[in-house]
């Protein structure tokens, strides 16, 4: 079995074990049982609980950024990237569910999420062509940070097939997003 198969076989058993048991009832060693994987090699691939957040965030950004946002206005890249993440958690919708619930409970779990959050949004503004450094690209950071956890709210308790609920829910976010940053992003000035 390749690396990948495995990392991915492991995240769904994990995923699959919060969605019915709640996520301080996941361990490693569990979901590598329950999908049949070897114990042994899930160990080493995924050390701590937390390495298999860290891997589903990664294969969630790689598969958002494997295909370049073409749309015409930051907005609209901005939207298919956040979707396109979205569809990528999907299979493991019930079970990040369990996780954001378990949260409160565990403070570690809720650090490790904001700071790779963070670091997520700041390839989505890029991907997207805006940038990400100086004041006001960390107050960007931050805005779509707002906009993402926003969303992942809604997108728990979303069963459309289509996740339509999720997309109006999106689409709100970033246009209160957008409102914000007119007031706080200086003006280019022209000359006269």
């Amino acid at each position: 079995m390749e690396d990948l198969d495995f990392d991915k076989a492991l995240i769904a058993s994990a995923f699959t074990i919060a969605a019915a048991k709640g996520w301080t009832r996941v361990s490693i060693y569990g979901a590598a049982k329950a999908a049949d994987l070897s114990p042994d090699l899930a160990r080493v691939r995924f050390p701590v609980r937390a390495s298999i957040l860290l891997r589903l965030g990664s294969l969630a950004d790689q598969a958002v950024l494997s295909v370049p946002a073409e749309d015409p206005t930051v907005r609209e890249r901005l939207f298919d990237l956040l979707m396109r993440r979205f569809d990528a958690l999907l299979p493991y919708r019930e079970g990040i569910g369990a996780l954001l619930r378990a949260l409160p409970c565990e403070p570690a779990t809720a650090a490790l999420l904001a700071v790779t959050t963070r670091r997520s949004m700041g390839w989505m503004l890029e991907a997207a062509g805006v940038p990400v450094a100086g004041c006001f690209g960390h107050l960007k950071r931050d805005g779509l940070i707002a906009v993402w956890t926003y969303a992942v709210r809604v997108f728990v308790k979303d069963t459309t097939a289509d996740m339509s609920v999720t997309m109006a829910a999106l689409d709100r976010a970033l246009d209160r997003a957008a409102q914000v940053v007119s007031l706080v992003e200086p003006k280019s000035s022209t000359p006269a």
